[in-house]
């Protein structure tokens, strides 16, 4: 079976443009060329689409995009992952809404606001608490145990190292380099070996991070300084590594 681009863009709520551009870069490749010059999509290209459409949610760049997409060989692994991704926004989602109807409710009942039923929703905490669960509870500990151990030029250093990554990403993307050209890999590369001195580097806590770095401004100011959307930058860059570098 398959689907004209006219077709696939009305459904996608998109547009025959936005399709044929997809095809240009090679991230969305369509099945055949009509002799009429039209372009069509088979069951696999579907597919294909559904994920770029979701990554781009998730606010990736279509070259990071297509890097991401390069490294996930498991479709079936992949959509596993963007399922558990979606049913965590629908839970946030359904939080805010339940939220915003009680405040709507209790401000036109002349209620007392209560804060913890205002702000349920919008706090981001539920990433670190995600983090936590995912690497548990020893490994922040631990961590925690190596850093009150350092001296105070041991700090210093290990927080200077940091300075220098975030200024050399804030430079990258200034410059106009991709997520995922060598030169960013590199950074990503220190990047990584940094953040393995207090945890492990797997390929799902590099993504996390990555996903923190953005939904938590307490973190992405640290690489926003250098430049607004640099905190996006980083996170693209981190995915890309983490999918062609590090193990799942």
């Amino acid at each position: 079976m398959e689907w004209s681009i006219q077709e696939i863009a009305r459904r996608a709520g998109t547009t025959s443009r936005t399709l044929r551009h997809y095809g240009d870069i090679g991230l969305l490749v369509p099945s055949r060329t009509g002799a009429n010059g039209y372009r069509y999509y088979d069951q696999e290209a579907l597919v294909r689409l559904q994920r770029i459409l979701l990554l781009r949610e998730l606010g990736l760049s279509l070259p990071a995009i297509k890097d991401v997409l390069e490294g996930q060989r498991d479709t079936s692994a992949a959509l596993r992952a963007h399922l558990r991704l979606l049913e965590q926004e629908r839970e946030r989602i359904g939080r805010q809404i339940a939220s915003v109807r009680t405040t709507l409710r209790r401000t036109e009942e002349g209620e007392e606001l209560m804060a913890e039923e205002v702000l349920d929703g919008f706090d981001h905490t539920v990433y670190e608490q995600e983090v936590t669960e995912r690497w548990g509870k020893e490994a922040y500990e631990r961590s925690g145990r190596w850093w009150r151990g350092l001296s105070e030029d041991g700090r210093a250093r290990f927080q200077g190292a940091h300075d220098a990554i975030a200024r050399d990403y804030g430079k990258a993307r200034a410059a106009g380099l991709e997520a995922g050209s060598d030169e960013v890999q590199d950074i990503a590369r220190r990047h990584c070996e940094w953040l393995s001195v207090t945890m492990e580097v797997t390929r799902a806590y590099v993504t996390g991070i990555g996903e923190m770095y953005v939904a938590d401004p307490r973190f992405g100011r640290n690489y926003d300084r250098h430049g607004d959307g640099t905190a996006v930058f980083v996170r693209d860059a981190l995915t890309i590594y983490a999918q062609h570098r590090l193990p799942g």
